[in-house]
């Protein structure tokens, strides 16, 4: 079945967002605690979903704030599920995280108020969705999902739910980046003309399984017919699942999807451009065999036009766009890596950020990303990466593979939310869903 591909137009972001903080909350007693160390009926209970590359590291940061209580644990491999169980129940000395092979039923437990959702990302619609309508507060990892109509539908439940979402983009609450973004935003290198962006190329073997590559039956401990879920049924292949799964067409994204929700994040953030996109692009890439089970665009090189007469490249394998984010105006540049940054002013080099009398336009700043989503909970305003922002970050990402699957210049309504003139092109806007999995 396919997804309904609702429209949502910045303005409708934007609208949605305001009713979200402006309207009347019930805050539920668990986020009311008080004092560094509030009494488990006082924190935030928290379910995580997913125990493989980044929901460890997501978990360990909630497990460290003091009003976060995380009680439930839920993977589809009891092998990963039997270690978050344990290692939850280890930090908090006692046997209450409760396991769960079905997210939808550790969702349907009322007393839990989020929840942290870091699976492969052919499983991001359904799951977000189902948190959305069940009223939890959501950190999510990131690309927001597989497609753009995935992320439409996501931002629309978030929304018309009013949930807070906080996205796994968490560059934006690191120092280095902030000041990159706090410079560019203040004019200090003039009107931006270009934007390069550079992300990774090829194949990583996270899981040490590039050589398991032949179809096998899958183990006991994992239900791989859900696993597949929504997505084309395959032979299980140890390879393309765990980790790895990325790699994939049918699951993921490639090195251009799994890294778009940070650099080019950045490089809009920069811009003020976190609701708006590009008007045109077109795309060249590298691709394996179709029938290869790493299928994934190997090279890349995306060139975009947006608004404000910037042009923006985004790129994966070529020497000359560096692995980061460089916005270039016409009174200097600045460029910014995780733990780098580098710019045309050396004196920008030695500051923490900028002195408060250059600062005219104020950027939204956090020094912990998952501290500033639980913040968020509980004031119910706007985490800094809510689900628009991680939608708006990510279409560039999916429009550029669109472009280079089609061999041709792509024409995008950012308003509308459509690509103009080309039926061949929108149908890759959204993907079928094996049945019996399809959107509510």
């Amino acid at each position: 079945m396919k997804i309904p591909r609702t429209r949502i137009s910045r303005r409708r972001f934007l609208a949605s967002a305001g009713v979200a903080v402006a309207a009347p909350m019930i805050v539920p007693s668990s986020v009311l605690g008080q004092g560094s160390k509030p009494s488990p009926s006082n924190r935030i209970t928290m379910g995580v979903i997913g125990w493989g590359m980044q929901g460890p590291g997501n978990t360990n940061a909630f497990l460290a704030q003091s009003d976060c209580q995380v009680v439930a644990a839920c993977d589809l491999d009891k092998r990963p599920l039997e270690k978050a169980v344990g290692e939850i129940n280890k930090h908090y000395g006692n046997s209450d995280c409760k396991a769960y092979h079905d997210y939808r039923e550790m969702m349907a437990r009322d007393d839990i108020d989020t929840v942290m959702i870091a699976i492969p990302d052919h499983w991001h619609a359904l799951a977000a969705t189902e948190a959305a309508r069940r009223k939890k507060d959501i950190y999510g990892e990131k690309p927001l999902a597989k497609t753009i109509a995935e992320q439409q539908a996501i931002v629309k439940a978030v929304h018309d739910n009013n949930r807070i979402w906080q996205t796994g983009s968490w560059q934006r609450s690191t120092r280095n980046f902030y000041k990159a973004v706090q410079i560019v935003r203040n004019g200090m290198i003039g009107k931006i003309t270009k934007v390069e962006v550079g992300l990774p190329a090829g194949h990583t073997d996270f899981k040490g399984t590039k050589d398991k590559m032949q179809p096998s039956e899958p183990p006991p401990e994992l239900d791989y017919e859900m696993w597949i879920g929504p997505s084309k049924m395959m032979p299980y292949i140890e390879g393309r699942v765990h980790m790895n799964w990325r790699w994939n067409y049918n699951t993921g994204g490639g090195q251009l999807l799994d890294w778009i929700g940070h650099h080019c994040d950045i490089a809009h953030w920069g811009l003020d451009f976190d609701d708006v996109g590009p008007t045109e692009l077109e795309g060249q890439g590298e691709f394996p065999p179709k029938d290869a089970v790493w299928n994934t665009c190997t090279k890349y090189r995306i060139n975009l036009k947006y608004p404000k007469d910037v042009d923006m490249v985004i790129a994966g394998g070529y020497p000359d766009i560096r692995s980061g984010t460089k916005w270039i105006g016409s009174d200097g540049w600045v460029y910014v890596d995780r733990g780098k940054f580098e710019s045309s002013n050396p004196e920008w080099e030695d500051i923490a950020e900028l002195p408060a009398d250059k600062v005219k336009v104020q950027v939204y700043k956090s020094s912990n990303h998952w501290r500033n989503f639980l913040d968020c909970v509980k004031s119910r305003k706007k985490t800094i990466a809510p689900s628009e922002v991680a939608h708006n970050s990510a279409i560039p990402g999916h429009l550029g593979l669109i472009a280079m699957l089609v061999g041709r210049k792509i024409k995008w309504d950012a308003h509308k939310q459509v690509i103009i003139g080309d039926p061949e092109a929108t149908k890759l806007l959204t993907r079928d869903y094996r049945a019996p999995w399809h959107f509510a």
